[in-house]
């Protein structure tokens, strides 16, 4: 009879199953018995009016331990005058790893210190997996995740899944960036006419 050798790859860390393992209905018992505890632990903290795992009515009701830095909904934050701190730079849409984020830049060749903006900024939250790459991602400060996250069940899906510019400034308006920039400079007056040339008399000469 032919031997088999067996050439499957070992590692180094590989585990070797005792008796105890390969039996399984020992580790099968013993995974109900941590399931059933945790259970009848935290029946008994809601019976007793502890806190346990217990159902929240969020917003309307938050747990006392609720993550300080809990990933929640996207904030963009503004410049003194109100518009966005935002350079669309695309840093953000680049390293998102569901690629939830849209942007159309724009360019203001009246303001210097900040020519490119968002002319629009889109997040699609059916798919946001609330990993922060982009807030780590911005060279700006100019998008945050606070906390808390209101305002999302709407009643029309296509409110539900997109958040617009509009509502990322001013649903919790921010205008203390990191890297803050000079308002946007106002327009220059419009210099004066200078008199009207006479008939026949070309214009510039008295």
């Amino acid at each position: 009879m032919k031997k088999v050798i067996d050439r499957r790859r070992k590692y180094w860390n590989q585990m070797e199953l005792g008796w105890w393992e390969r039996a399984y209905i020992f580790e099968i018992l013993r995974g109900f018995g941590i399931t059933g505890g945790v259970f009848l632990r935290n029946l008994g903290r809601w019976m007793t009016g502890r806190k346990g795992a217990i159902t929240s009515y969020y917003p309307e009701e938050t747990r006392p331990d609720y993550a300080r830095h809990n990933r929640g909904k996207h904030v963009l934050t503004q410049r003194e005058d109100g518009r966005p701190q935002c350079v669309a730079c695309n840093l953000c849409a680049t390293v998102c790893p569901a690629r939830v984020i849209e942007i159309e830049a724009g360019f203001d060749p009246d303001d210097p210190d900040h020519p490119k903006f968002p002319v629009s900024f889109s997040i699609d939250y059916a798919r946001c997996i609330f990993c922060g790459f982009c807030v780590e991602a911005c060279p700006e400060d100019a998008i945050r995740m606070v906390p808390d996250t209101p305002g999302l069940p709407f009643s029309e899906r296509a409110e539900y899944v997109w958040l617009r510019k509009e509502e990322l400034l001013n649903w919790a308006p921010a205008r203390d960036p990191a890297k803050p920039y000079p308002p946007r400079p106002a327009a220059s007056p419009a210099a004066p006419a200078g008199p009207a040339a006479a008939p026949g008399q070309p214009e510039g000469k008295p």
